[in-house]
Formats: C-alpha cells, structure tokens, sequence
C-alpha cells in the first residue's frame, strides 16, 4: 500500500506504513533503532562517518577511545544495518548504510536543536 509520510520538507510518497498503521513488529524494529541511537558513544561515530568513509583505528583515535570498543559500537550499528564495511586488506573500513541513517540524525539533531 502506498501512503504518504510526512519528511522534514513535506510528504512524500514511499511503501512505508502510515504511524496509525504500525504493527507490533514495525513497531519493535522502530523501537529497536532508537534504543541504538539512545547511545552518545554511537550517535558520535555516527556523526564522523557522515564526513565519509574511516578505518576502525582513525575512529579509535578521534573519538579516544580503544579500538576494540569501537569495534563493539560498530557491530551494534552494522547489526542494525545502519553502518556498513568493506575488508582492504587486514583493515575495515566503515561508512553510513545509506541517506537514511543521515536523514535520521539530521532529524534528531533539528529536534534538540529548537528547543
């Protein structure tokens, strides 16, 4: 069914169910993704992958903290496909799944922003 949402620039039409359509898995899945992003740790890395592609080390260092920590945040964010990575030899690199990811902490962001 198509059905209008409504995004920070007006509705558009997309396969998506409406807010009074959510069943309890949609609804899950929804509530899944933010418990994930209640993190600051992950909204941070989320935040310096919008600058583009970054190896696990360069993201330690940035952010101070241990690569295996870092390690950890990202599977969670892989685990909910909202990173991806790609193997260059013995070294990961990382990047944003997809314009989705940044349309919801641009959102998010706007949000704490006007208050």
């Amino acid at each position: 069914m198509e059905t209008a949402i409504l995004t920070g620039t007006g509705a558009s039409s997309h396969n998506t169910p409406s807010f009074a359509e959510l069943d309890d898995q949609t609804s899950q899945r929804l509530a899944n993704i933010f418990k994930i992003l209640g993190d600051p740790t992950r909204i941070k890395l989320l935040s310096l992958l919008t600058s583009g592609e970054m190896r696990v080390s360069d993201i330690a260092d940035t952010l101070n903290m241990g690569q295996s920590a870092i390690s950890h945040q990202l599977r969670v964010l892989r685990d909910a496909s909202l990173v991806k990575f790609r193997k260059e030899g013995k070294e990961a690199w990382y990047s944003l799944d997809d314009d989705h990811v940044v349309k919801l902490m641009s959102q998010g962001l706007e949000h704490v922003s006007h208050g």
